[in-house]
């Protein structure tokens, strides 16, 4: 193949978001690399989401909706590859390699999750891409990195969330009490990892808008987990000390945590000795700003359980919404919401965070999480539910020069779909 310039058809550029013009060739599956991709294509990229002949194994994970009569995707797929387009290829034949160097030669970026090595097997390695594609950005978000840039003894592990959870110290700080290490709710080992990614391929592909040069982008998500919870390396490092889990409570802030209510519990997070006597007059005890065992944040520290039994007395006979009535607006505050609650509550429906998407198959929309990233002049937007698979298989070969007769072919192959 010989480098030439990208050929990206005006059709597929008709987003006015800020990274319009932006081709993304996505290999990735499960969440952290389609939620990196996701953010792109949110902001106007756009997002070629190859997948296998059988699709993204996310396709079959569900849930699904009770009149859901076609079962291409679930709610897992559907979250996080909107605005995206779809072309299944076969990567086992030869054929069905050339096209995605073709489609990747076309690009600006391409990102994969696959283990290292994978693709120096199929024969597609960054430094092979890079001879016909010199500005290419080539991102990497696996559970330990790639060797390029540092080969972990784990290189060749899997790793999914729960495990760069575990070992990038975040489980090791979180918890009921010291002995009991706990998971976080979301997927954050994978959705953090795909936010620095994100990062990682902006600065990059700004770097090669302004040289012509791409280069490897590649973000371990044990690394960023490890990055997310920097104060256990300085805490460490300054004092010797190995944090442990910290139930609702911070080790170094009071109050700054969870409190009980009525109806649930609040979080209240009092960094400074300014909320702090805020807070205390709002509870009726300000008495309490005065007190010098409660009136600096180190002496808060030092009676931590006095604050907390303190703030408990006025928050547990009160419901959350009683207690907002008190608190809200004055000292950083806010109840700990169901995912119930979110959909009443209209601050999500004014941020547009809750959006309506098509789901084929079910007669009704769905709702998924909305662009939380707001742009005043080229805003990101939901501008089409996730694919099906193959949807766009005809229009992205069409685009790379293909005519209809070909692609009737190789669909008769089994090569695309």
């Amino acid at each position: 193949m010989q480098p030439h310039a990208p050929s990206h058809a005006p059709s597929h550029c008709k987003s006015t978001g800020a990274l319009a013009g932006l081709r993304v060739v996505d290999l990735t599956q499960m969440l952290a690399g389609p939620f990196c991709t996701q953010i792109l294509a949110d902001h106007g990229a756009d997002v070629i989401k190859v997948e296998a002949m059988t699709g993204d194994g996310t396709r079959v994970t569900g849930p699904f909706r009770a009149d859901d009569t076609l079962k291409d995707f679930g709610g897992y797929f559907q979250s996080v590859n909107r605005n995206k387009r779809s072309i299944a290829l076969d990567l086992k034949t030869g054929t069905g390699r050339e096209i995605l160097r073709r489609l990747i030669d076309d690009a600006d970026v391409v990102v994969e999750n696959f283990r290292a090595g994978v693709m120096e097997r199929l024969g597609l390695s960054y430094e092979t891409l890079r001879e016909t594609n010199p500005r290419l950005v080539y991102g990497t978000v696996r559970g330990f990195g790639d060797p390029r840039s540092g080969a972990s003894p784990y290189a060749q592990w899997p790793a999914y969330d729960v495990v760069s959870q575990a070992m990038g110290g975040m489980m090791g700080i979180t918890g009921p009490d010291r002995d009991t290490p706990t998971k976080i709710g979301p997927g954050v080992g994978d959705t953090v990892p795909a936010l620095m990614l994100c990062i990682g391929i902006l600065a990059a592909v700004s770097r090669a808008r302004a040289t012509g040069q791409g280069q490897f982008v590649d973000v371990a998500m044990t690394d960023a987990v490890l990055a997310m919870c920097e104060r256990i390396v300085y805490q460490t490092s300054y004092t010797g000390a190995v944090p442990a889990p910290e139930g609702n409570r911070h080790p170094l802030l009071c109050p700054f945590g969870l409190f009980r209510a009525r109806d649930g519990h609040v979080s209240i997070a009092c960094a400074t000795d300014a909320f702090w006597e805020k807070l205390a007059d709002a509870i009726g005890r300000p008495e309490l700003a005065q007190d010098p065992a409660f009136a600096t944040n180190a002496a808060r520290v030092r009676h931590q359980q006095l604050v907390i039994d303190a703030i408990e007395a006025f928050t547990a006979v009160r419901s959350k919404e009683e207690i907002a009535e008190a608190l809200g607006g004055k000292v950083p505050f806010g109840p700990v919401y169901t995912s119930a609650e979110i959909f009443a509550d209209r601050h999500y429906a004014v941020r547009e965070m809750l959006v309506d998407v098509e789901q084929p198959g079910s007669a009704t929309p769905v709702k998924i999480a909305g662009v939380p990233i707001k742009l005043s002049d080229t805003p990101g937007a939901v501008r089409r539910r996730a694919p099906l698979l193959g949807e766009h298989t005809d229009e992205i070969l069409g685009g790379i020069g293909l005519a209809e007769d070909r692609i009737r072919a190789l669909k008769a192959q089994r090569v695309v779909a």
